[in-house]
């Protein structure tokens, strides 16, 4: 048996045989080709989406911490206030409460003694 070789160098004797079967591997290839790239594709675009809530979140995040820190400064000026009511005169505060609780005492019987 002697194969005599074409220029393409493909072996005469196949007629066109290999040629074929490499345009059906070629045909596949393609076609793998093309849904890895829609792959690619639907991958890129949803870690675009990612990337755009993440910077979405980290903003909403800054805001957050700057209310807290307000918050916290409000927070804390109240507290040092309350710490100075503490301190001050605790028998002014115990007259005001006692001669609170007599105003009440006396608008309570008041309206009792009415009806």
């Amino acid at each position: 048996l002697t194969v005599v070789f074409t220029g393409d160098a493909a072996p005469a004797g196949n007629y066109g045989y290999t040629s074929s079967g490499y345009s059906v591997y070629e045909e596949e290839n393609d076609r793998l080709t093309e849904s890895l790239r829609t792959k690619v594709s639907a991958i890129k675009s949803l870690s675009i989406e990612i990337g755009t809530e993440v910077k979405n979140q980290n903003k909403m995040l800054s805001e957050m911490e700057n209310d807290f820190d307000s918050t916290g400064g409000l927070l804390g000026a109240t507290m040092s206030r309350l710490r100075t009511l503490s301190r001050g005169s605790q028998t002014k505060l115990l007259c005001y409460m006692m001669l609170f609780s007599l105003f009440v005492f006396f608008v309570i019987y008041w309206i009792i003694k009415l009806r």
